[in-house]
């Protein structure tokens, strides 16, 4: 891999609703901890919230600062003590650490625990590793924690409620050990042929989330502007779902889930914002739209009740970029990322089941829309994605 030079480049944003500024000569970031490992960027993915966080003033913990969330690359240095880890690797890092600037992935090296490295089996090239990782955490998450579905009968895949629920609650961060502890019931989680809906289905979280809710048995409906994206839908299999939703009409959006799911719907994450998670909740069983109410809220670990309701399960409405401002009768969550990087058992089950799903071609990773070139062309890259020409892909920088 030869040796790592002195000092690097990287992509930093010097105060907010600027453009990012190329700096040579910034310090490469060094391994701090016996669990991290070095990796030498190479290609790099762009995510919206690298334009959104600058552009609307969040996100950001200090300024100047380096953003990135996800690369491919080779480990150079490693002082962890893991055999799955090691050096010459080509792994995807994904940063969730955005706090932590040795790991953001705009600069020529980073640091990533090695609990959040995927080792990139031959099929899957370096443009669609960098493009993955996030999406792939973020979808597990939502649906493993949130929505509470086992995924153990998929390549042997992680039972996310069990695993945090026999970790020590204090080392759960505690401003996600409610929803880790008591979001949803055990009685409450998933069922094979149980609908799920997703609002937003462009997105590469609800493309992922599609893929991974059809593999565990799941039925899937997907809410998506179809004039825009219908091609895409009948052209490529990892796309498709068991029904599809023109999002033209929201209010007829509605009406169509919910006679499809025969008012029965309890699981629905929304990938979009607050408005259309509003008119997601309105698809679940319970909410009341005929005098313009909701019923009360259950607070998280409640015993199911049949009071009230001609069911004893309680619906659940995930969100991954806003909730509605109300209670709808639903349980809300919001997904807890952090707990990919702060607890090592997540992290851990999380990537070694990416690099199975990849390697048997069971999880299709996200169509690349458009490859830039090096850290000079990030910011032409996020000016197409603030125009909104990147849709239903991803676009990545390749840096060497």
């Amino acid at each position: 891999m030869g040796s790592v030079p002195q000092s690097q480049r990287v992509l930093s944003l010097p105060a907010l609703r600027q453009r990012y500024q190329l700096e040579g000569e910034y310090p490469i970031p060094s391994v701090q901890h016996e669990y991290e490992i070095l990796v030498r960027s190479e290609v790099i993915g762009l995510n919206p919230i690298d334009w959104k966080a600058p552009d609307y003033g969040f996100g950001i913990p200090t300024l100047p600062y380096i953003p990135g969330r996800e690369l491919v690359g080779h480990v150079t240095s490693s002082t962890t003590s893991t055999s799955r880890i090691q050096q010459g690797d080509r792994v995807a890092v994904i940063s969730t650490d955005y706090r932590d600037l040795r790991k953001a992935s705009y600069q020529d090296y980073v640091i990533s625990s090695h609990f959040n490295v995927v080792r990139l089996p031959l099929n899957t090239t370096s443009e669609q590793g960098a493009a993955t990782g996030v999406a792939f955490v973020t979808s597990a998450l939502a649906l493993g924690i949130c929505s509470g579905l086992d995924f153990s009968s998929i390549a042997d895949g992680p039972d996310l409620i069990d695993i945090v629920r026999r970790i020590d609650p204090s080392r759960l961060p505690q401003d996600v050990r409610e929803e880790c502890i008591r979001g949803i019931e055990l009685a409450e989680r998933p069922r094979k042929g149980d609908w799920v809906t997703i609002w937003g289905g462009s997105s590469t979280c609800a493309f992922i989330i599609n893929q991974l809710a059809r593999l565990a048995g799941l039925r899937t409906i997907i809410v998506i502007d179809v004039r825009k994206h219908g091609l895409n839908l009948a052209d490529s299999p990892a796309l498709q779902a068991d029904f599809v939703v023109d999002s033209h009409d929201p209010q007829r959006a509605i009406e169509i889930v919910r006679s499809v799911t025969g008012d029965a719907l309890h699981f629905a994450i929304d990938t979009v914002g607050r408005p259309t998670s509003e008119s997601l909740a309105q698809c679940l069983q319970g909410y009341s739209s005929a005098t313009d109410s909701v019923q009360e809220p259950t607070p998280p670990g409640t015993p199911p009740s049949d009071v009230g309701n001609k069911v004893s399960r309680r619906t659940h409405l995930t969100g991954l970029t806003g909730l509605p401002k109300q209670q709808t009768g639903a349980v809300h969550h919001s997904v807890p990322v952090k707990l990919f990087h702060e607890i090592p058992e997540v992290g851990e089950a999380l990537v070694v089941w990416l690099e199975r799903l990849l390697e048997q071609g069971l999880l299709s990773p996200p169509r690349i829309l458009g490859v830039v070139e090096g850290l000079e062309g990030i910011n032409d890259g996020l000016d197409r994605m603030r125009k909104g020409e990147i849709s239903g892909g991803r676009l990545v920088a390749r840096i060497r």
